[in-house]
């Protein structure tokens, strides 16, 4: 492949990486409308989000080796079709069983898109992009799932007909992101085997892996409650029924996420994580303090700091995960991982909904809030823990030494 067509494949798929994540994320200020129209509450608002988990882990599960052996494009042309058939769901959406096959429909298409077109983009990079490559799939990935809510925000707050009109400029993104995939040669050597994804963590990996993964467990329980449920306390607790102001708010915990995973590459895993555990305990004290005095400033700057305290932790705790784990099991245990946080965004969230059934929006968000915080908590203090025990052991062996 020459060097320009490599640059041009580079680009390509980053655009098709970003067009698909933003349709993930597409719909999260337009809940309020489809609750005026179809009547339900914050609850059914929150299972119809949590769905779009159930699609991706289906996707990861069974779809996670197939790029491996039948090469990366057929994979990923396989996604667009999917995030077309969700864009194409939510235009005709009337009910909320549609709203349901829209979000699986869009989880697929994430599951089957994500870590595919990371791998593709990684093996398309120009020699001089190489070692920023992982950067650019974590920009591409993570600023598409952070412009989704800008965009439909934007358009809800400002345009005719949002529910329409949002679909069919996503309709058109895909589009383009499907001709990319076309363009594109192929990366991979094929060499992988059909079959399930495994799922399972060497026994020496164990210790560290369960501390990363709370702290992805607790990161993502953010984000989903971000992205499910921040648009209703905008206009619930705070009083502002802006579609814009409430995309921008959702949106800003990933544009936070996405610069702390790119600054955090700087930081060792361990301590980054413990880091991370930190900020985001301090972004749920936000939240319940912004929750509490109906603050938008404070809303906002939750949003903001759990976005850092989530891309830091997640990313770093991976990365202390990878470190230990034999190269032949990698792929596994980062499943495992990803399998962890993808739980997160689906059953805590429907958790919040039932909480602002019984107890009111405020009470149950705060409930939340604290809940998240004590496991972030929880995190940090497992890891100082074993920092500890790991330098008294290095002090006993000194001393007998």
């Amino acid at each position: 492949m020459s060097l320009t067509r490599r640059d041009f494949a580079f680009a390509l798929l980053a655009y098709a990486l970003a067009a698909i994540m933003v349709g993930t994320t597409l719909p999260t200020p337009l809940y309020a409308l489809y609750s005026e129209r179809m009547h339900f509450s914050v609850l059914t608002t929150t299972v119809i989000y949590a769905t779009y988990a159930g699609g991706v882990l289906f996707a990861l599960l069974v779809f996670g080796r197939w790029s491996d052996a039948i090469g990366r494009r057929p994979v990923l042309l396989a996604g667009t079709v999917f995030a077309l058939a969700s864009a194409v769901v939510f235009l005709v959406a009337d009910s909320v069983p549609l709203l349901l096959v829209g979000r699986v429909l869009s989880g697929l298409s994430a599951g089957i898109f994500t870590g595919t077109a990371t791998a593709a983009i990684i093996e398309a990079a120009p020699p001089s992009w190489r070692t920023r490559a992982p950067a650019v799939a974590t920009i591409a990935n993570i600023g598409g799932l952070g412009s989704g809510p800008v965009l439909a925000g934007i358009l809800a707050q400002h345009a005719p007909s949002p529910l329409t009109l949002t679909f069919f400029v996503h309709i058109g993104m895909v589009v383009l992101a499907a001709i990319a995939v076309l363009l594109v040669p192929e990366t991979s050597s094929r060499t992988g085997k059909l079959g399930l994804q495994r799922l399972s963590v060497p026994p020496e990996v164990r210790p560290v892996f369960v501390i990363a993964a709370l702290a992805a467990f607790a990161g993502f329980t953010v984000t989903g409650l971000f992205t499910s449920v921040a648009p209703s306390m905008l206009t619930t607790i705070i009083g502002i029924g802006d579609h814009a102001l409430a995309g921008v708010i959702a949106g800003s915990i990933f544009g936070a996420s996405a610069v702390a995973q790119i600054f955090g590459t700087r930081i060792e895993p361990r301590r980054a994580v413990a880091i991370g555990c930190a900020i985001l305990t301090a972004g749920m004290g936000i939240l319940v303090v912004a929750l509490h005095y109906s603050s938008l400033a404070g809303l906002i700057a939750a949003a903001v700091v759990s976005g850092i305290g989530q891309g830091i932790s997640f990313s770093r705790g991976l990365a202390a995960v990878a470190e230990l784990t034999p190269a032949q099991r990698r792929a596994e245990v980062s499943s495992t991982y990803f399998v962890v946080a993808y739980i997160a965004i689906s059953i805590p969230v429907i958790g919040e909904g039932f909480a602002a059934q019984a107890w009111g929006l405020r009470t149950g968000g705060t409930v939340f809030a604290v809940a998240v915080g004590v496991l972030a908590l929880v995190c940090l203090g497992a890891i100082l823990w074993q920092e500890s025990r790991t330098k008294s052991g290095r002090s006993t062996y000194a001393d007998a030494g």
